[in-house]
């Protein structure tokens, strides 16, 4: 199988290619049972080895009713291999850890990892020491090595008036926001005293570089042969030195092997307003772990609720982790009222970017579109305009499964 970076072409030159080795069953020297022959046997279990191989991590609060419907739309497009395990709150309740060696080498030897949702209130704590359910996502990301977080954001014409936004501001956004994922004030030293507190921020020149390219390839991606590619660096420059530091790695990245980009940089609250006074200038952003965590929630909105968009976190080799942007919910879990279509665009983004199976990203898209075309929209969506039908997550479920 591919690499989950293969279609991004993050390098210079072709991308590399990473070969999964493939499974062969060796059948042993059994008797006959009347169930079928040895050969059989083998045969059947060379198959299941061969199967692509896709890790469920439900997570917590509205989580496992979102996966579970994904792996249903997965069901009727192939006969895929699920692994589903705990991640989050639901596996410090079952282990005391949010993320377990066992969960994350599960992980590493999938193809591609589908994502629900982690936290919740039951495990907030003030207590450093504490396990936390976003650790299980944090560990997701340095033990996998997913360095890029890709979260596209193109407001769907059926949710134009559920953008809090005027249509006419809105008209022709179509951005992706490249976040760089292990680095950061997130993966930094942290210390706690009675008095005081710091979070360290650290940027290699290293992890600027790759992240840059990643952002320069997906710009000249889809731009296509005919387009100018642009790309819009963002930073904070003026205070911060490794934003300088930033500015000045994606710059000489530009010139020496990206001249054909159009690059701006531009400071993280300049953007942070820019991303609602004129989105359609952006087409490619790349920045930094904790701007691109703020950012790429504010553009959210765009679409008319964070309900609707999806990400894919990609490395140099090894599976994808693919998951919406919102959060747990933990407040309607289990009411059936949740919206399941960020989840589908993940899994769109899955079968595309970790799969390498572009048609059938491309019907789960158009089925989505379809659902939302047709008036259904779930509670967060939902803003009374004429010809809309409230509904929950199993009905807007079926309605896309009926569309492809």
């Amino acid at each position: 199988m591919n690499s989950a970076f293969d279609s991004l072409s993050v390098c210079e030159g072709q991308s590399p290619r990473f070969e999964r080795p493939t499974l062969t069953a060796v059948s042993a020297p059994v008797q006959s049972n009347g169930r079928g022959s040895t050969l059989e046997y083998a045969a059947v279990m060379s198959e299941s080895a061969n199967r692509t191989r896709i890790v469920l991590l439900p997570g917590d609060g509205i989580g496992p009713e979102i996966v579970a419907e994904a792996r249903r739309l997965l069901e009727s497009i192939d006969a895929f291999e699920f692994d589903q395990r705990l991640v989050g709150g639901i596996s410090i309740d079952e282990s005391g850890l949010a993320l377990t060696d066992e969960v994350l080498d599960a992980c590493r030897g999938a193809d591609a990892v589908l994502l629900g949702a982690v936290g919740g209130p039951k495990w907030d704590s003030t207590d450093p020491g504490a396990p936390r359910p976003e650790q299980g996502l944090l560990g997701l990301r340095k033990g996998m090595g997913l360095y890029a977080n890709l979260r596209p954001v193109k407001p769907l014409k059926a949710l134009i008036d559920a953008s809090p936004l005027r249509p006419e501001v809105i008209a022709g956004t179509d951005l992706l926001v490249v976040r760089e994922l292990t680095g950061g004030i997130y993966f930094g030293a942290k210390e706690r005293t009675a008095d005081s507190a710091r979070d360290d921020c650290v940027y290699t020149r290293a992890e600027v570089d790759r992240i840059a390219r990643t952002g320069f390839e997906a710009a000249r991606r889809r731009a296509g042969e005919a387009g100018k590619p642009h790309l819009t660096s963002v930073d904070k420059a003026n205070v911060l030195e490794t934003s300088r530091l930033w500015r000045e790695v994606v710059s000489a990245v530009a010139t020496a092997d990206y001249p054909d980009v159009e690059l701006d940089h531009m400071l993280v609250d300049n953007a942070a307003m820019q991303l609602v006074a004129n989105p359609s200038h952006f087409d490619v952003v790349v920045t930094e772990n904790m701007f691109g965590d703020i950012l790429s929630d504010e553009a959210a909105m765009l679409t008319g609720s964070l309900g609707m968009l999806p990400s894919a976190s990609l490395g140099a080799d090894g599976p994808g982790l693919f998951e919406p942007v919102h959060g747990s919910a933990p407040d309607i879990a289990g009411q059936g009222v949740a919206n399941p279509l960020a989840t589908f665009l993940s899994t769109a983004m899955l079968l595309r970017d970790g799969l390498g199976r572009g048609e059938d990203a491309a019907r789960v898209e158009t089925a989505v579109e379809a659902a939302l075309a047709s008036g259904m929209r779930t509670p967060d969506l939902f803003t009374g305009a004429e010809g809309e039908q409230e509904c929950g997550t199993a009905e807007i479920s079926a309605a896309v499964l009926a569309a492809l």
